[in-house]
């Protein structure tokens, strides 16, 4: 199955093919309406909404202060349940990994929890290449899987398709399809389909939402119960998730878990909320009987590094900053070409795939603030975008760390002009006699002026400078007559008193 890629240094072209599509663009606008909607019925008392928020923040940023500490608690725990835990630098690293895990039990055939990172490895086309088949058991990720497509959002896969989208894919894909616009009947044919998967499977593969670093538990928030079929059918359940994730208390993941669900879907809780503390164990009579997780690097410690920069890894993937972006809701995920889209895929996805294939992204943003806003653990996302934006322009300061792909974006001509703009505004001779040159030659100014008033009118100059405008305003006073000069100051006193 051939997947449709996008890149991230295809953003321009590929964010004006989505906005010249008027049916992704009424799609993203219903959804994003809704979801905006939800969350803002979720949190009606501000107050409670903003403790909730210090609360996670707090959690977040104490978690991530002991990150390196709690991964070996973490790995220390989990191997005493257990579990067996693996370390991957990169994605190739995770993808021979996994690929070894499922290749040493003989496994054919696996089933797929809802789970971004793997698709930040690429981990289905990679077993699929090895002949290993790999089925996504979430209804919207199954649905992009069929439509050969990568999920458009993080939490809701296939958003970006209205149900006769998907009822087509489906009467192409699934043999004896009665074909029908009724969203439960679709739901259910996708189910039937999924439950054989499940029953077939040598192998689940899920994510995972919080790693307790204190009792080595794993947790799985999901709605549709694909979460648990994932890891307790098959023999072999495989966990992959970032290093990020890691809490350090089990009391740290309810107030997390509430402030997730209501920012995400609008809910005050989900479905199912899974959390795995081993394989099988006598005498139960369910469960897999090998249960690994995977912790992945992949570009998450140059983030966490530099201190600024870390704030990034406190995100909890709800996905309220897209559905809030002003951007993301016109042109959908897709047009970001990145795994992680929106504002959050602007500050993560530079430390996963180089500044030199982001630097595009980093500009994708009016900075209007919506989503610091609604950020549930309060990632300054617009003032670590304008950090990014300077790195990918200029090479790291003395005695600070660089990025990969650090001062990738710099222009000759950019910098040149700059450098001269500053050189002129520190020799006010000059610059008085440049800008009235300009001012004068405003008018000959042409309407087109490229890219500049593609979409926006031409700039109006004003016919005066601002040091012209305050010489005039002070020759005018100094022409007052003393008489009325002396009747205003005397009104101002009479104010004053």
């Amino acid at each position: 199955m051939s997947v449709q890629h996008y890149q991230a240094k295809q953003f321009k072209s590929q964010a004006r093919e989505a906005l010249a599509d008027q049916q992704l663009r009424d799609n993203f606008r219903g959804a994003m309406d809704y979801l905006q909607q939800k969350r803002k019925d979720a949190f009606n008392d501000p107050d409670e909404l903003a403790q909730l928020r210090l609360h996670a923040e707090n959690i977040r940023q104490r978690c991530l202060a002991k990150l390196p500490e709690l991964l070996e608690q973490l790995e220390r725990h989990c191997e005493a349940n257990g579990i067996k835990v693996h370390w991957a630098e990169d994605a190739a690293q995770a993808q021979q990994l996994i690929a070894g895990l499922i290749q040493q039990a003989g496994g054919q055939k696996v089933v797929k929890g809802k789970s971004m990172v793997t698709e930040e490895i690429a981990l289905n086309q990679h077993l699929e290449s090895l002949g290993i088949e790999c089925v996504e058991s979430d209804m919207g990720e199954y649905i992009v899987q069929l439509a050969e497509e990568t999920p458009s959002h993080i939490i809701m896969p296939a958003i970006h398709k209205n149900k006769q989208q998907v009822a087509d894919i489906f009467q192409q894909h699934i043999k004896d399809f009665n074909y029908t616009l009724s969203v439960d009947k679709l739901i259910q044919t996708g189910r039937e389909v999924l439950r054989s998967k499940f029953q077939q499977a040598d192998v689940g593969i899920s994510g995972v939402n919080f790693a307790v670093a204190e009792t080595g538990t794993l947790c799985l928030v999901e709605n549709e119960g694909n979460g648990r079929m994932t890891t307790t059918v098959p023999p072999l359940h495989i966990a992959v998730t970032g290093i990020e994730k890691v809490v350090e208390f089990l009391s740290d993941v309810p107030p997390l878990f509430s402030i997730l669900t209501r920012s995400a879907t609008g809910q005050h809780i989900t479905t199912y909320f899974n959390m795995i503390s081993g394989p099988r164990r006598a005498p139960e009579r369910d469960g897999p009987q090998q249960v690994h997780l995977v912790l992945l690097d992949n570009g998450r410690s140059q983030a966490y590094a530099d201190e600024a920069l870390r704030k990034t890894l406190q995100c909890i993937r709800c996905g309220a900053c897209m559905n809030h972006c002003p951007v993301y809701t016109r042109v959908g995920g897709h047009a970001y070409g990145t795994t992680y889209p929106g504002p959050i895929g602007k500050i993560i996805s530079p430390h996963l795939q180089g500044l030199a294939n982001t630097s595009d992204l980093v500009t994708a943003s009016s900075l209007c603030g919506a989503c610091e806003e609604v950020c549930p653990v309060n990632i300054p996302i617009p003032s670590l975008l304008q950090r990014l934006r300077r790195d990918a322009k200029l090479p790291t300061e003395a005695g600070q760390p660089s990025l990969k792909g650090q001062a990738s974006a710099a222009s000759v001509v950019e910098h040149t002009a700059w450098r001269a703009w500053a050189w002129l505004s520190t020799h006010s001779a000059i610059y008085n006699v440049c800008t009235s040159l300009v001012l004068s030659l405003a008018k000959f100014i042409p309407i087109p002026m490229g890219a500049w008033t593609r979409c926006r009118g031409k700039p109006a100059l004003a016919e005066q400078s601002f040091h012209q405008a305050m010489k005039q305003r002070q020759q005018q006073a100094n022409k007052q007559p003393i008489s009325q000069s002396a009747d205003q100051s005397s009104a101002s006193n009479k104010g004053s008193n």
